[in-house]
């Protein structure tokens, strides 16, 4: 069975984790460089993408850490070039240049067709949200989601990120070998999430949602997202999640297959009769 996630640090970010797509520029340990102005026209087009458009400047500048007079020359030309719009009072949201390429990607993405289906049955055989998230450096982005037409907003929404030290799908990222663990890591937990290819949130009074994740590997065998089951945490305790479990592991078997069916066939050598390789 998938361990759930009881390290104290996953704890303490479940709680709440930071899933704002403008996340501010400051260098990891990996880029020690200053960001030029195209990772702040990034920044601002990945604030204007969050939940609440559209956006003021006051708050663009807070989620990027960019001044005031940068946030709104980047608009301008963002805006230009169809990527921003401006709205009421000062306010902006996203262009429809920006809408019409994301809308193409999204229609176009084979793993993605191959995804949708597999999300709504799970969604329409659990009421869970059903999620696909892929790994964007030291986050999970949540790419599609299947999620109930009412009720609660207790499940993530697309574009949302979470960051790989907060919750089940970072979990299972670790475990599988696919980003570094932290000091406090739960080794029992990893074990069981790499043994498995599954892992679960911990209970925590403090959460309001919980998180079951399964691991989909592409025709390499590597890593090529998570699928995430989410749902209010009082009706998702250990025993629902021993009944998701084999559903989520089942959907993303069938994913793969979706994958491995699309994938180039490989060359080989072509023998000539009587030859040996």
């Amino acid at each position: 069975m998938g361990k759930t996630v009881n390290s104290p640090s996953q704890a303490a970010a479940l709680v709440a984790p930071d899933v704002s797509p403008g996340t501010g520029l400051v260098a990891g340990p990996a880029d020690r460089t200053a960001p030029g102005p195209v990772d702040k026209a990034m920044e601002v087009l990945s604030a204007l993408v969050a939940t609440g458009a559209p956006h003021r400047l006051a708050e663009l500048s807070r989620r990027t850490g960019l001044a005031k007079p940068t946030v709104h020359r980047l608009l301008r030309s963002l805006a230009a070039a169809g990527f921003a719009e401006a709205a009421e009072g000062g306010s902006y949201r996203p262009g429809p240049r920006l809408l019409g390429l994301a809308a193409a990607v999204l229609a176009e993405d084979p793993v993605l067709r191959h995804v949708r289906p597999v999300l709504d049955e799970l969604h329409a055989r659990t009421g869970l949200f059903a999620s696909y998230a892929v790994r964007d450096r030291e986050w999970l982005v949540h790419v599609e989601v299947s999620a109930p037409g009412t009720g609660l907003a207790l499940g993530p929404r697309p574009g949302e990120r979470e960051r790989l030290t907060a919750g089940a799908g970072g979990l299972l990222v670790r475990a599988l070998g696919e980003a570094a663990g932290t000091e406090d890591e739960d080794a029992e937990a990893l074990a069981g999430a790499a043994r498995d290819g599954w892992t679960l949130d911990p209970a925590d009074p403090g959460a309001a949602r919980r998180a079951l994740a399964v691991a989909v590997h592409g025709p390499d065998g590597v890593l090529a997202g998570v699928l995430v089951l989410s749902g209010p945490l009082f009706t998702f305790d250990d025993t629902a999640a021993g009944m998701y479990a084999p559903l989520a592991l089942s959907a993303a078997r069938g994913i793969e297959a979706g994958l491995a069916a699309e994938a180039p066939p490989r060359l080989g050598l072509v023998e000539a009769e009587g030859e040996e390789r």
